[in-house]
């Protein structure tokens, strides 16, 4: 199982070329967009700088890079910000800034350390700023922060929780010093009861990105007055740069709660594809949604056993499907997606509210929609079917009491009475719709049928009935269930 989903995402990586770039390549693997504008500071009182501002009376001094970095430090991400460092060695670049919003890593420990030595080794400055308000960073995505030039947070951003220091202290050296118990295992937080801390972790306190832009010591400034306030304005082009949109779909399938879904929805629409005549829209759909789904599984940390109780449970469902009602499998099936939804991810949370949906809608989907279908789709309907009433046939094989009629060349399972048994070649008429089983009745010209339970045209049962005036000899037919 484990291998079938690895072989499926590294189809998919090659798509999208996630491959981490080699050191000093002056090529990236993906595309990128970016936007140049110039970043004015904010006053003393706090106002966020006006995008576009150029400052009066001169041009742009060099120019800075903002890649935002948002959701799990995972290949793709890591990949962009790596080939980004590369990108602006060369170009006139006085400073990158790296705007980070990430709950932890999803890559190994030795590709945090590689990006960690290119921020630290990089020639152009390598900044990160946690923001905005309400941003965090995590994990290894904290630990970054330490090795930054400078590291900074936003007011109401969050710093911590990073677990034992991964890059090794001998070449990183002790990253948090004092506040290294604190950081570990709690948060630092971006407001001014943690001044202390911040000033220990020598961190900027930014509450804007223009904020942290003007002062970083690379990029040249001035000071104008406007009204009452003076303002440092930066005298540098910013140029926000995102990944390709492939890589930020890639990206964003790789989060848990986007994996996990598309993982149950391809599951949920292959079974629905087995109980639907030839190969149509939810196999497709179902398909592209367990591929995208694979990937992300693979990019980040899972339990196997736990990914192969949520494949057994569709197994499950499946069973139950065929029948139309939904028993014992059905019940397997669920208990086995819920133990496999509660730890499917090892050491990466899965949110409330996605369990939630996905528990809900297999629970919608196989104890109601599925039976529904799948009795719509192997029920024979009734309606428009009362032109076979009076309708002559012959009989294919001998009826006694069961059998197969032939009316207008299509082939019809019958039943009549067991006085009456019919021969192959005989000559059937219909007289009555009940279920898909023709049934029918011996008689002849102007002669009463042996009494049974009654039967008029066009109502179901077996039993008496005439056949038409003209009819020399024929076979008086009622369908029933």
């Amino acid at each position: 199982m484990a291998a079938a989903v690895a072989a499926i995402a590294a189809a998919l990586a090659g798509l999208v070329g996630l491959a981490a770039p080699p050191a000093g390549a002056g090529t990236t693997a993906q595309a990128a967009t970016s936007t140049t504008v110039v970043v004015g500071a904010a006053p003393a009182g706090g106002t966020a700088p006006a995008a576009g501002e150029q400052a009066p009376g001169g041009g742009a001094v060099g120019s800075v890079e903002v890649v935002k970095a948002s959701g799990l430090l995972d290949d793709v991400l890591v990949s962009f910000i790596e080939e980004r460092i590369v990108a602006v060695q060369d170009g006139g670049y006085v400073a990158i800034v790296l705007q980070l919003d990430s709950p932890g890593a999803t890559v190994s420990d030795e590709r945090i350390v590689e990006l960690a030595r290119q921020v630290r080794d990089s020639t152009v400055p390598v900044a990160i700023w946690v923001g905005p308000s309400g941003a965090q960073a995590r994990g290894g995505a904290a630990q970054l922060v330490a090795v930054a030039q400078p590291g900074g947070l936003a007011q109401g951003a969050r710093l911590g929780k990073a677990g034992s220091q991964v890059l090794p202290v001998d070449e990183f050296g002790p990253l948090w010093g004092s506040e290294a118990g604190r950081v570990e295992s709690a948060f630092v937080r971006g407001d001014e009861d943690d001044l202390r801390a911040i000033e220990a972790l020598e961190l900027v306190l930014a509450p804007t990105l223009g904020d942290f832009v003007v002062d970083l010591e690379t990029v040249q400034s001035r000071e104008v007055t406007q009204g009452d306030q003076i303002r440092r304005e930066p005298l540098v082009d910013v140029r926000f740069t995102q990944p390709s949109l492939m890589a930020q779909l890639m990206h964003t399938v790789a989060s848990p709660s986007v994996a996990y879904l598309l993982l149950a929805i391809g599951l949920a629409l292959l079974v629905f594809e087995l109980y639907t005549a030839g190969i149509g829209v939810a196999g497709v759909v179902g398909a592209g949604c367990l591929a995208l789904g694979c990937y992300g599984i693979a990019a980040l940390p899972t339990r196997t056993w736990a990914l192969v109780a949520l494949v057994v449970a569709f197994v499950a469902f499946a069973v139950d499907v065929q029948t139309g009602i939904p028993r014992f499998w059905t019940a397997v099936g669920f208990a086995l997606f819920l133990v496999g939804t509660l730890f499917l991810f090892d050491g990466v949370s899965l949110s409330w509210i996605t369990m939630l949906v996905g528990l809900a809608g297999v629970a919608l989907t196989f104890l109601s929609g599925m039976p529904a279908m799948v009795r719509t789709r192997f029920s024979t309907p009734t309606i428009g079917r009362e032109w076979m009433i009076g309708e002559m046939g012959l009989a294919l094989t001998a009826v006694s009491p069961d059998g197969t009629v032939s009316v207008r060349s299509a082939r019809w399972p019958a039943r009549t009475n067991r006085a009456t048994p019919i021969d192959v070649g005989d000559r059937v008429r219909v007289v009555g719709i009940e279920g898909v089983v023709l049934g029918r009745a011996r008689g002849r010209w102007r002669r009463r049928l042996p009494r049974a339970t009654p039967c008029r045209p066009g109502r179901g049962g077996l039993g008496r009935g005439r056949l038409a005036s003209g009819d020399a000899r024929g076979w008086v037919i009622a369908i029933v269930s």
